[in-house]
């Protein structure tokens, strides 16, 4: 029998062995709270008819969306909406911009000014007025293709600069990276850092049209966003403002633009003497506002000291709502799953039920607040945020990335849910795989963070990286709403199980998810967020960007 000190030894050994353990215990408890009954009872009515396809602005979405809070009700979890309430109302703003921004083009001191609609177009949300100047890189096609071995930036550092791209890409690009053209300028000004980028004028409908002054009058643009931020200037420009760019860099533009058509390699110009001066006049004139909601709460820290910053989880709730023909418009996903046949529609079905796109990320958001509210609480606070209008814009993730409820920089990370019910292109192969978006761009550590909680699991998810590839043609990182935190410099990942045969058609139903793998996809998701919620400081930023990453290299 132990002496009494023996017995004080023991009780203060098991009492701090407790203390160590238990929070390990609560939290796996958490994590199995999340159940695949729970999920599919969940999604059986948010993407039943009932909620109508939830398209933003509609019936159907405000009854998804109270549906949502009164299962937050239910869990108990806080409310951190306006007034105390579930909901963050969104303003869609529809603007038109009535400003006279310019631009100079100073080629060995003789200088030339182009205004706006008159031989160069601005982007219409120019943000905040201002003066941007630069020298001047050319580009080539303007286009980095690892795939095609294409660098159009190789040898070229564009930092500070403005980039100037010609043509519509090079023989080597087929239709199928025609989106890659259309996003040079992003690519200029994101990727490359570029100040200001300018392509050629393709079409007539590039142009500027004159308005008729009335009030009536469609919007040049629709927006969540701040108009007064900065934004680096984007425009298109016509022969005229091309031909003297390239006046004093011993190429004419006239055979530079015949080489491009024919679609040949471009030759190295030398801009060194041209100097470009963007005078950013926007004059914004709100003509019609539109309202939504995002359905936001909140579970609280433990830990003084860290309470006051987050994790933010996020899923859109919003869908398609009701085709204007049985069967619906359904888009071209040969990019992705060749050969794959479409479900055949039944005739009278005419609502996007989207129980995977994203009735699976919706539910599986409900799960985690629940498991929060319920269960162990992490030293940092989670923010929960069900996205309105990610189908027509990011509308809700942009809104609540330019006037969040809680201050920008006091979020950690942002892990987002948008597809996680069914297998990539339908293929049995991919049972249990999950693809992982963005984890790697901004954050190392969140990368890691990540793959020690597959680890953990019971039963760990293969973890595939190839929709994180920068050449990826379907631009995961840039379409749904983790891309609106990431634009503010906020680390990401976004989970998904990636497109199917049902992809945004009217036969993406419950019938077809596979609950047993979301079950599992919610208890990672889970089990990243609670060791980032725990970590003593806000996850480190290192910025080193987008590589290429598979299976077979995932763990770094």
């Amino acid at each position: 029998m132990p002496s009494r000190f023996g017995k004080c030894l023991l009780v203060t050994l098991v009492a701090c062995c407790a203390w160590l353990v238990l929070p390990v215990y609560a939290q796996r408890a958490a994590s199995d709270a999340i159940t695949a009954a729970d999920l599919r009872n969940w999604l059986s009515f948010i993407a039943s008819d009932t909620t109508q396809g939830r398209e933003i602005f509609t019936e159907g979405a405000g009854i998804a969306s109270s549906y949502i809070a009164d299962r937050l009700r239910t869990f108990d979890v806080e409310p951190a909406g306006e007034n105390g309430t579930y909901f963050q109302t969104v303003k869609v703003l529809g603007v038109r911009n009535r400003g006279t921004s310019t631009v100079t083009v100073t080629v060995k001191g003789q200088s030339k000014t182009f205004k706006d609609g008159q031989g160069v177009r601005f982007q219409r949300n120019q943000g905040v007025k201002r003066v941007v100047t630069g020298e001047v890189e050319f580009v080539g096609y303007g286009l980095e293709f690892a795939p095609l071995n294409h660098h159009d930036y190789a040898g070229r550092d564009v930092t500070g600069k403005v980039a100037i791209y010609i043509g519509s890409g090079p023989q080597s690009f087929s239709d199928a990276q025609s989106v890659l053209v259309g996003n040079r300028a992003f690519e200029a000004t994101t990727t490359h850092h570029a100040v200001g980028a300018i392509g050629p004028t393709l079409t007539p409908n590039n142009r500027q049209q004159p308005g008729d002054g009335g009030r009536g009058e469609r919007p040049d643009f629709q927006t969540t966003q701040r108009l007064d931020t900065v934004r680096p200037p984007q425009m298109t420009a016509d022969d005229e403002f091309m031909s003297f760019v390239f006046s004093a860099s011993g190429y004419d533009y006239a055979d530079l633009k015949a080489r491009a058509e024919r679609k040949e390699s471009l030759p190295r110009v030398n801009l060194d003497a041209v100097r470009i001066r963007f005078d950013i006049e926007a004059d914004y004139e709100v003509v019609q506002t539109r309202l939504s909601r995002n359905v936001v709460a909140r579970v609280r820290g433990s830990d003084p000291q860290l309470r006051d910053t987050y994790l933010l989880y996020g899923a859109h709730y919003d869908h398609l709502g009701y085709a204007e023909r049985p069967g619906g418009f359904v888009p071209d996903i040969s990019r992705m799953c060749p050969g794959l046949q479409r479900t055949t529609p039944p005739p009278a079905d005419i609502i996007f039920n989207g129980a995977d796109d994203d009735g699976s990320g919706t539910v599986t958001l409900i799960a985690l607040a629940k498991a929060y509210a319920t269960g162990a609480k992490p030293k940092r606070s989670v923010l929960f945020v069900w996205h309105t209008g990610e189908e027509s814009g990011l509308y809700g993730s942009r809104f609540m990335a330019d006037y969040p409820l809680v201050p920008i920089d006091s979020v950690s990370a942002q892990l987002n849910i948008d597809m996680v019910g069914r297998y990539k292109c339908d293929d049995p192969a991919e049972g249990n795989t999950l693809y992982m978006v963005g984890s790697d761009r901004i954050s190392t550590e969140l990368h890691r963070l990540n793959e020690q909680a597959n680890a953990s699991l019971a039963n760990p998810l293969t973890l595939d990286y190839t929709l994180n590839d920068p050449a990826d043609l379907e631009s995961f990182y840039t379409r749904s709403d983790h891309f609106s935190y990431a634009a503010k410099g906020i680390p990401i990942i976004f989970f998904t199980t990636g497109l199917h045969r049902d992809y945004h058609a009217v036969t993406d139903e419950v019938d077809r998810i596979d609950f047993d793998k979301m079950t599992r996809i919610a208890r990672l998701v889970y089990e990243t967020g609670w060791r980032i919620a725990n970590l003593d400081h806000i996850v480190a930023r290192d910025n080193k960007g987008p590589r290429a990453i598979t299976r077979a290299n995932a763990s770094r």
